[in-house]
């Protein structure tokens, strides 16, 4: 081989290498679901309050269930964070089986790069795995005086909320504020008032102090004694009384109950993986996982009476849905956008 030859392949070389190597660090850049030696493994990516009912009651269950009924373990991979960020994280690559998320958005984001294909909406319930009302978290005592979501508008109040752009719960907390105006404006006067809503919302985010990713995120900083309210999931509010925390919760007049969507990734699960898959999902609206649910504190979304078992519950005296603000299809462009993002946002 002449010289020149040699030059050539060696360049050729190079560059291969060079071009690997790039991929290589690409590669690692992604969330990595971890591998599980032997048995089966499912790996489910969930919005960031889902972590204790999935890892310490629903995934033991359905293991046990499986190994009864077909002699195979099952282990879990999981991961949770906020509902955008887990979509992001989904779409970037990780192996997810199963994604539970706070917004149906969310799963709708997931259908254009081919990441869900089958109708998430053909599951029971469809395809909602349960829900829980937004509530209001203050210091013991109710120092501030905070009885409604018009009261976090007063001078000197401080209020964490999660942020909207990475957070599902956070969208929510929007909706909560926004929608809970127009409901009591409709039933005070037959009509609903969106100036009013706007203004509440906006004096609201005025008070606004921090923003964390996620609603876990926002939790965690209102447990070291920041701000004096936080607007969340009620669960999460159940949650902190329970561990002692030094705090009251305030159920809002109207409020909105969040609706949790679950979708597999059709694109990542081959066809010896979908029964395991399959059955993971339909277990989730059995009652012995909804009752699980209602355990920690979601309430379900197929039985009633398993509610009744949760005495934590708080009566909401007006409650309401995405689907009264016209769906998150009409919902997510007129108030997340539109509304917070294009008029309270920019005008803090």
């Amino acid at each position: 081989m002449s010289w020149r030859s040699l030059l050539i392949f060696g360049v050729r070389l190079s560059c291969a290498a060079l071009v690997l190597s790039v991929l290589l660090v690409a590669n690692s850049c992604l969330p990595q679901a971890p591998t599980t030696a032997g048995g089966r493994n499912l790996t489910v990516y969930g919005f960031s309050v889902m972590k204790e009912s999935l890892e310490k009651a629903i995934f033991p269950a359905f293991a046990a269930k499986w190994k009864q009924e077909h002699g195979e373990d099952v282990k879990f991979t999981s991961s949770f964070a906020g509902s955008e960020t887990v979509t992001n994280q989904i779409i970037q690559g990780v192996e997810a089986d199963v994604a539970i998320l706070s917004i149906e958005r969310d799963v709708d984001r997931l259908k254009p790069g081919g990441f869900v294909t089958s109708d998430w909406r053909q599951l029971p319930a469809q395809g909602i795995v349960n829900k829980t009302p937004f509530v209001i978290l203050v210091r013991r005592g109710n120092p501030k005086g905070i009885h409604d979501f018009p009261d976090l508008a007063k001078p000197g109040v401080r209020v964490i909320h999660p942020d909207p752009v990475s957070s599902g719960g956070a969208q929510w907390s929007i909706l909560a504020i926004y929608g809970s105006e127009l409901i009591k404006s409709e039933k005070e006067t037959g009509k609903r008032d969106e100036a009013r809503a706007l203004n509440t919302l906006r004096a609201i985010w005025r008070n606004v102090i921090a923003t964390p990713g996620s609603a876990r995120e926002a939790r965690t900083q209102f447990e070291t004694g920041y701000s004096d309210a936080l607007i969340t999931y009620e669960l999460e509010a159940i949650l902190m009384k329970q561990a002692r925390a030094d705090v009251e919760i305030v159920v809002p007049q109207a409020t909105i109950f969040s609706e949790h969507p679950t979708a597999i990734i059709d694109r990542n699960i081959t066809n010896e993986e979908r029964p395991l898959v399959n059955a993971f999902l339909q277990y989730l609206w059995t009652d012995e996982a909804q009752r699980a649910f209602v355990q920690y504190h979601f309430r379900s979304v197929t039985n009633e009476e398993l509610n009744k078992e949760n005495k934590e519950f708080a009566e909401i005296k007006m409650p309401f849905y995405v689907k009264d603000l016209g769906g998150w299809s009409k919902a997510y462009p007129e108030i997340i956008e539109r509304i917070w993002r294009d008029q309270v946002q920019k005008s803090k």
